[in-house]
């Protein structure tokens, strides 16, 4: 019977040779060999009829070289199940096989070998990480903008004759000057959106009034941006100092909505809300709700760095280079896997301390989870409308969802992310530290930079 060995080779690399005997291979080559007769089509023999010395020789190299290699392949596979190995990727045969000592006239004893990367021990310990849980401070007049925004959002639109106020929007068209048959650009612009110099000249202008537009003098420069990406200009100093004719299409003017009770049950459809001051502390909650998550997720992503950083892990580096150069679709080359791995090594370190996670501390999630999430899901692109009255239409989108494999699969990952990040969370010391809106923005913005 077959024979396995094993040696250490290197850091947390094994190299296994499988060593088969006559016995275990001859029988299945001469049954695959008469086998193989009894359904070949020759030329110049009927069906079932060939002789079995034509079949050996024309077929029969192949034929023993396919057996023994199976009855190793099948060895080492049960090798490596029965000595409950934890390795990386499959096996990778050693440069020392060779095909050529495969010999079907001559029968013998064969031995392969076979490279192992075996994945590393490791321990986590996040009792001595200290981290800071950011509390965003909730001012007034975050409030107030956001009442603003819902009086605009609900607000009766009106067409005044004449332009007089900032917040009179305009339905615009842009013709590029001095280009004959020039594309009409279309666009809806708020008078504020305008520079204070040329907002003078917007006042008093009517339905179909043009006026000439300067990009450099009429935009300040945050304006500029989007506007020159709908106009499909470059923004370079040629195209900047084009100039355009833009033509007034309609002038409109949202009325913001009176603070009454009426606006409280449109704004706030699911709520009791009777008075300005409760519908002052519903939005400072949902705000601070919103901040509170923004931290949360912070503080998950330098949880993140600490894993992947402080956790102490050895690779098996000159095997993992082999597997990248020759386990994907195509071939690489060795410059290429130089320059791949170390994002490739990051994305394994990860992948063990998260499978490590959710194992120890058996994170799952359940089905009624995973379709909650959906349903939350499915919700958020109807603007979070209430679930209260007939939701049957969500429970049949759902089931839908959930046979979706791809789906299943995307939702599940983000739910166990977020229990991993929450065990996490609870094993660190987070102490609350106080932020304005400013400071916490520009630390998010930091660590994007930081992961670019």
């Amino acid at each position: 019977m077959p024979t396995v060995t094993r040696e250490n080779i290197g850091l947390l690399i094994d190299k296994i040779t499988v060593t088969v005997q006559t016995e275990d291979y001859l029988a299945s080559f001469e049954k695959q060999l008469k086998q193989f007769a009894r359904n070949a089509n020759i030329p110049g023999f009927r069906k079932g009829m060939v002789p079995a010395g034509v079949v050996k020789k024309m077929h029969g190299p192949a034929l023993f070289a396919d057996e023994v290699l199976r009855s190793v392949e099948k060895k080492l596979v049960d090798y490596l199940q029965g000595e409950q190995l934890d390795i990386f990727a499959q096996p990778i045969p050693s440069a020392e096989n060779s095909a050529d000592q495969l010999n079907m006239n001559a029968p013998s004893d064969y031995s392969f070998s076979f490279e192992i990367g075996l994945k590393p021990a490791f321990g986590l310990n996040l009792s001595s990480v200290s981290l800071p849980r950011y509390k965003v401070n909730v001012t007034e007049e975050m409030v107030n903008d956001e009442i603003e925004r819902l009086q605009a959002r609900l607000g009766r639109m009106s067409e005044p004759e004449v332009v007089d106020n900032e917040e009179n929007v305009l339905n615009v068209t842009f013709e590029e000057e001095g280009v004959e048959n020039a594309p009409k650009k279309e666009n809806s612009l708020l008078v504020k959106y305008f520079t204070p110099a040329f907002r003078s000249t917007l006042m008093g202008l009517k339905k179909d009034s043009t006026v000439t537009v300067d990009l450099r003098s009429a935009f300040e420069e945050k304006e500029r941006e989007w506007l020159i990406k709908d106009l499909g200009v470059d923004g370079s100093d040629a195209s900047l100092d084009k100039k355009y004719t833009m033509t007034i299409v309609k002038v409109g003017l949202v009325e913001k909505r009176e603070l009454n009770e009426e606006f409280f049950k449109e704004a706030f459809p699911t709520k009791e809300i009777k008075t300005e001051e409760e519908m002052r502390q519903l939005i400072r909650e949902d705000i601070q709700k919103q901040w509170d998550n923004h931290a949360r997720n912070l503080l998950h992503h330098e949880l993140y760095h600490v894993l992947l950083e402080k956790t102490p892990m050895d690779f098996p580096e000159s095997f993992l280079k082999k597997w990248m150069q020759s386990g994907g679709e195509k071939l690489k080359t060795a410059e290429e896997v130089e320059n791949e791995f170390p994002t490739f090594k990051d994305q394994l370190r990860w992948t063990l301390i998260s499978d490590k996670i959710v194992k120890e501390n058996n994170l799952d999630v359940n089905p009624e989870e995973l379709k909650e999430y959906m349903r939350q899901q499915i919700l958020g692109y109807f603007g979070g409308m209430s679930m209260d009255g007939n939701i049957e239409w969500l429970d049949s989108y759902v089931d839908r969802m959930l046979k979706d494999e791809q789906q299943v699969e995307s939702s599940y990952r983000r739910l166990i992310t977020e229990k991993l990040f929450g065990w996490a969370e609870h094993q660190i010391n987070a102490q609350e530290k106080p932020i304005s809106s400013e400071e916490f923005l520009k630390l998010q913005e930091q660590h994007n930079h930081h992961d670019h």
